[in-house]
């Protein structure tokens, strides 16, 4: 069934997006959309670049990289890591930075590296950064230094909107990054990801210490991963979630918009 603004409305009660966020469902979907309308991404962003904790991020950022000694000694530093995690994909992995600083200089093209066993995001980290063949200087590149501010600020923008309803950031990253997964474990190893994907199935989060062939199970039978493949499928994942995380915020209560969705 397509879930309209109007039906929310019917069944919820309208949401004032321009209010606090009550965490309710329907003010969750509402701004899923918004955040998915064309140009908002470009607005918020500007807005975000305007933001005094971001400005100071980035100025830190530059000045750890400018004065680091070598690459290890620049990836040692919390400034540098504050932009470059969340930047390339990896703000989860911010709690390992010894991994981190291993798996950003190792080398994409080794099929029996450390990069072969990990998440596939370090694999394109490593690809964009370039820090095997390039090391400091591929930090120092200012394009590359550009892109990667730009892909922090975009990221403080979408994390910005989880202040007033939960898991819109997610939801976001999710339609961005899952089309075309058919590796149930390269979801399971995407924090973002497995985080979207159990939330939308109504899996409980205490999966997790769950064996991964267990968890793994528990996804392929309820989800057909080909369907990742579907935009209207991928939204319809996107939304659940939303939902799940707007009740989980409240309290827990479930919406009966998850059953229209299901």
């Amino acid at each position: 069934m397509q879930v309209t603004a109007s039906l929310v409305s019917t069944l919820l009660g309208s949401a004032d997006t321009g209010s606090a966020n009550t965490g309710d469902a329907a003010s969750s979907l509402a701004a899923l959309k918004a955040a998915q309308a064309a140009g908002a991404t470009a607005k918020g962003v500007a807005r975000e670049k305007k933001d005094p904790v971001t400005i100071t991020a980035l100025k830190q950022f530059q000045a750890a990289i400018s004065k680091a000694r070598d690459v290890k000694t620049a990836l040692q530093d919390p400034r540098v890591l504050n932009v470059l995690l969340p930047a390339l994909g990896l703000a989860d992995q911010a709690a390992y930075p010894g991994l981190v600083q291993k798996a950003l200089t190792a080398d994409p093209k080794d099929p029996k590296g450390l990069l072969a066993s990990l998440d596939k995001r370090f694999t394109t980290a490593a690809k964009t950064l370039d820090l095997k063949a390039k090391g400091l200087a591929g930090l120092k590149d200012p394009k590359v230094q550009q892109q990667m501010m730009d892909g922090f600020v975009e990221y403080q923008y979408r994390t910005g909107l989880d202040d007033r309803n939960a898991g819109i950031s997610d939801a976001l990253y999710f339609l961005q990054n899952a089309k075309g997964q058919t590796n149930v474990y390269n979801i399971l190893g995407n924090t973002v990801l497995r985080r979207v994907v159990t939330g939308a199935l109504g899996l409980p989060s205490s999966i997790v210490v769950q064996p991964i062939e267990t968890q793994a199970t528990a996804i392929t039978s309820r989800l057909k991963l080909a369907d990742l493949n579907d935009p209207k499928a991928l939204q319809k994942l996107a939304e659940r979630y939303v939902i799940s995380a707007a009740g989980s915020a409240s309290g827990g209560t479930s919406s009966p918009l998850l059953s229209l969705l299901a």
